[in-house]
């Protein structure tokens, strides 16, 4: 069994006006370009080894739609597990792990990020839960004999890493790797009537998580600076000091000189800003 775990978000969440909710319209919502692209590389693997490729999501009712349109595309099975979009990547990874062991999967398929919260670490937790290997940000997949893949990885600083898997582990995949087949127009037109199992989003102590605690959110203000105080005995003097009401004003001047006079002219202007000690010629 092959296995994608997808994530169905909104693509363009707006803020409620009253109470600042975050309001998510199910027409504009989707997967990401990484979770498609290992949609699309379970489908070619299931294709290649011959064996069903069946699609997994943590979501609302939302969700549904992209698992329908991963069974449009060629997938076998679709299961949605219900949960919120607040539970934690741990939270997520121990529901997926418990329908993906159920179900006998191998070679699970995941996007390196999601659209919402970009972190990749679903995958991670995913790999942890089910014991076995992972290899993540691939940028390069060849599809060999029997659940035998050469990648290549991203490393930092540019460099890469060749790997050759084998038998069950986590892949996750960059977007670029591979573009999501089109659906046939009969399997678009039957999406709408296509079966999707839903299955609790409770796995025992596994995924409970902590009474989270409220926290109020405001705007960012910086540090105010510190100023010395104006200098003055009286209220008069330090009014003066603030609004430097007392400064000479410097007007711009338009003059046409000889060199040896304008740079007279240049030294003594200097000298009446204070940037020079003596006047011009002394």
């Amino acid at each position: 069994m092959i296995a994608a775990c997808v994530k169905w978000v909104g693509r363009r969440p707006e803020g409620g006006p009253v109470d600042g909710r975050v309001v998510e319209d199910s027409r504009t919502g989707g997967i990401s370009d990484a979770d498609a692209a290992a949609l699309e590389w379970a489908l070619r693997c299931g294709t290649a080894w011959d064996e069903p490729v069946l699609v997994v999501t943590a979501g609302r009712p939302e969700a549904d739609a992209a698992l329908r349109d991963a069974l449009a595309c060629g997938a076998s099975r679709a299961i949605r597990i219900d949960l919120g979009a607040a539970a934690s990547s741990r939270t997520v990874a121990a529901s997926l792990a418990a329908v993906l062991r159920e179900a006998g999967a191998s070679a699970i398929w995941c996007g390196d990020h999601s659209l919402d919260r970009g972190s990749g670490s679903v995958p991670a937790f995913l790999a942890a839960e089910l014991g076995v290997p992972q290899a993540l940000g691939l940028v390069q997949v060849d599809v060999g004999d029997r659940e035998v893949l050469t990648v290549l990885r991203r490393l930092d600083g540019g460099r890469r890493e060749r790997l050759r898997t084998s038998g069950a582990s986590v892949l996750s995949v960059e977007g670029s790797t591979a573009r999501l087949r089109r659906a046939s127009l009969p399997a678009a037109l039957g999406r709408a009537s296509a079966s999707i199992e839903v299955r609790a989003g409770s796995v025992g102590d596994a995924v409970k998580e902590p009474p989270s605690t409220p926290v109020a959110l405001r705007p960012y203000r910086p540090r105010a600076r510190v100023l010395p105080g104006p200098a003055g005995e009286s209220a008069h003097d330090r009014v003066v000091a603030l609004t430097a009401a007392a400064a000479t004003q410097s007007h711009r001047d338009l003059v046409t000189l000889e060199p040896a006079a304008a740079a007279e002219r240049i030294l003594t202007a200097l000298h009446e800003w204070g940037y020079l000690s003596s006047p011009a010629g002394q």
